[in-house]
């Protein structure tokens, strides 16, 4: 399975920032020890990959340093140069899992899962929308028919995501999220599940088998785009879900054997994470693929 990774482009951050940008080398390290795992430098996104999802003036803002105050604060980042070839890596990396995965079934990001991303505007530590670009450069570059499903269960709703893609049917949105958690202002998902706070894993297991037999019955996708964030965890600050480590692996394994069920690649994405400590962190994303590992292993 190949993975891709882009942590060696540092976005630069202030002391005390409460990212956790050290998570995705700690990630490649473990990875690195894994066999069957063969790790690639991300690809940067050409300016045409990233225009598929995003409005022009948004990205000549970003590549020329002119965003406001107030739009570097919405994002959560400064601006910098190394800001700009960060997310263009990161982005570049999940269009190049989903393309790989169209060849060899599944792949991964290390980093991506930039779901809060508007057409124009940038939000919530997301810059370029991953999943938008590599979802509309599939249709542009590979094959102009096929029909994708964006699966995400990341803990807080893929907002950017929804109102980029809400009027493309052949991009279907699914987000199982915490209800009363950020984006206070949800938008409208394909499909939205929003959780109660405390939720634990049998009800979120109940609710994400329920939500893809929906997704099944109302969309035919070639191609799966699965964003697979670590924050459900019971151990997450930002999370407000009960989720247990094992909960997440049966999560992923069942979202994996949805798409094989059906012969559907599966490119997938770590999102987000953020550990009271980094190690439990870290722990889940490895987790999870060593579960994909595994998984295409034995099927």
């Amino acid at each position: 399975m190949k993975a891709f990774y882009s942590d060696h482009f540092v976005l630069p951050l202030p002391q005390g920032h409460r990212f956790p940008m050290e998570k995705y080398s700690r990630l490649r390290v473990l990875v690195s020890g894994l066999k069957d795992i063969e790790l690639v430098e991300a690809p940067s996104a050409s300016d045409t990959q990233i225009l598929y999802a995003h409005d022009p003036n948004y990205l000549i803002k970003i590549i020329e340093g002119k965003l406001s105050s107030q739009e570097q604060k919405e994002i959560g980042f400064p601006w910098s140069v190394k800001m700009v070839e960060r997310s263009r890596r990161s982005a570049g990396a999940t269009v190049a899992a989903a393309k790989t995965a169209l060849e060899e079934g599944v792949a991964a990001n290390l980093a991506g899962g930039t779901h809060h991303a508007y057409r124009d505007m940038g939000s919530g530590f997301c810059v370029f929308n991953d999943a938008v670009i590599a979802a509309r450069t599939l249709q542009n570059e590979v094959n102009s028919k096929l029909q994708i499903a964006i699966i995400d269960l990341d803990v807080h709703q893929g907002n950017g995501t929804a109102s980029t893609l809400k009027n493309d049917a052949s991009i279907f949105t699914f987000s199982i999220h915490g209800e009363n958690n950020f984006p206070f202002k949800k938008e409208q998902s394909d499909l939205d599940l929003g959780l109660a706070d405390g939720c634990t894993d049998q009800t979120y297991l109940g609710a994400l088998n329920q939500c893809l037999d929906q997704l099944d019955s109302r969309f035919k996708a070639d191609c799966i785009i699965y964003l697979a964030g670590a924050d459900p965890h019971e151990e997450d600050r930002l999370g407000r879900l009960k989720i247990s480590k094992d909960g997440m692996r049966i999560r992923d394994e069942t979202v994996f054997e949805f798409a094989a069920h059906r012969k559907c690649p599966v490119a997938f994405s770590m999102a987000g994470g953020y550990g009271k400590n980094i190690d439990s962190t870290v722990d889940i994303h490895f987790q999870t693929i060593k579960t994909a590992l595994r998984f295409y292993e034995q099927h």
